[in-house]
């Protein structure tokens, strides 16, 4: 097979080898560059030094018709302002040229600005003409490391999760059509509850039947999560907000429990007497189908953070947000619950998302209904 645009390069897969570098320029095409970014993310988290990634947008120069010429001379500019263990790549292939600027510090990030615009400034060959025609941008990982994670991402470092290919989209399809399927299913089945349950909270207590809240779904994005409420009204969230806060920073936010250590408030007094029964049992968490129905949430998946728990995640832990929608089950609610900690509970969403299939969420569901009855880990 032959191609005179890409040459052959070796991959370490289990693939043969691939076209990875476009042979006109040298940057490796998009696909590839984008596996790049996500490994690169990846090791920033695990070893705490951040990346930089440079994108060179030069879409007015593909419009305008010179765009081998531009790609030719900014490669030229790059091989001479970049290292050897930097990665240059497509973006957007034929309109975005990428730079992975890898292991650098905090006090490298400017420099390497600095000396990169001016030496494309200076660049002769470029031409000012052509410098006018294409916008340089700079993304940094982790974005603000020292204030936690921020929300929403800068999504051009996460090109990954972005891109949906036709197999990956067929299985989300299908994965929405078993939410819709499951939910209704799970409104018809539970609609007795759905009448007596608000009766009960009314009568135990003042205020709604459904407590509304923000939660942050997928890729970041906020949605109103429905409960039905389990504690008393106007109630403080200082106390679960620092109780967060300490079981994620691992501050001995547990209480002592039976069997061992439980990582859930507990007697917590802001739950009504129906609350505790509600919560213990799960059933609490019904109104959630609706959620589903309208894909804010899975019927598998994470459980949805609160705003202020996103403020103190390390940046591993944003991944269990980003890389897959919320759900009211998971590999969490089945295996751990309260007997986990906060980290043990990350690497098992992390887990599923990396494993996730249809046949496991069809056993994570078959499973969920003895924990609600067995209440395991539930306070």
């Amino acid at each position: 097979m032959k191609n005179s645009h890409y040459r052959r390069v070796k991959k370490r897969s289990f693939h043969s080898t691939e076209f990875l570098i476009d042979g006109e320029c040298g940057l490796y095409i998009e696909d590839y560059f984008h596996e790049m970014v996500s490994l690169e993310r990846k090791r920033s988290e695990r070893s705490g030094r951040p990346f930089l990634l440079m994108l060179i947008d030069i879409k007015e120069v593909h419009y305008a018709g010179e765009i081998k010429e531009a790609v030719k001379k900014i490669c030229s500019a790059l091989t001479a302002l970049t290292r050897e263990t930097d990665v240059r790549g497509w973006h957007e292939h034929n309109f975005v040229i990428g730079v992975i600027f890898t292991e650098v510090s905090n006090n490298d990030i400017e420099p390497i600005k600095k000396k990169v615009i001016s030496g494309l400034n200076d660049a002769r060959s470029i031409g000012p003409l052509m410098l006018e025609k294409t916008r340089v941008s700079f993304h940094i990982f982790p974005e603000e490391a020292a204030k936690g994670a921020k929300l929403p991402p800068d999504l051009t470092i996460y090109p990954d999760l972005a891109k949906k290919t036709p197999i990956r989209q067929k299985d989300l399809n299908l994965k929405r059509a078993i939410d819709i399927l499951g939910a209704v299913l799970a409104l018809i089945i539970f609609s007795p509850l759905f009448a007596v349950i608000p009766v009960m909270i009314k009568l135990s207590s003042k205020g709604p039947v459904i407590f509304r809240q923000k939660r942050i779904g997928a890729l970041g994005a906020p949605f109103t999560f429905l409960k039905f409420r389990s504690m008393y009204s106007g109630t403080d969230e200082n106390i679960h907000s620092e109780y967060i806060r300490k079981l994620i920073k691992e501050e001995a936010a547990y209480s002592g429990g039976e069997g061992g250590k439980v990582y859930k408030i507990k007697d917590d007094p802001r739950v009504t007497p129906i609350g505790k029964v509600l919560r213990k049992t799960s059933l609490d968490e019904l109104p959630q189908f609706i959620n589903v129905l309208k894909g804010e949430m899975s019927l598998v998946g994470p459980r949805p953070p609160i705003p202020y728990e996103i403020g103190n995640y390390e940046p591993w832990h944003l991944r269990r947000v980003l890389e897959a929608k919320p759900g009211i089950t998971g590999l969490w609610q089945v295996k751990g619950r309260s007997k986990t900690t906060f980290n043990e509970m990350v690497r098992m969403d992390l887990k599923y998302i990396k494993e996730r299939s249809l046949w496991l969420d069809l056993k994570l569901i078959l499973k969920t209904p003895w924990s609600m009855l067995t209440s395991r880990g539930a306070y």
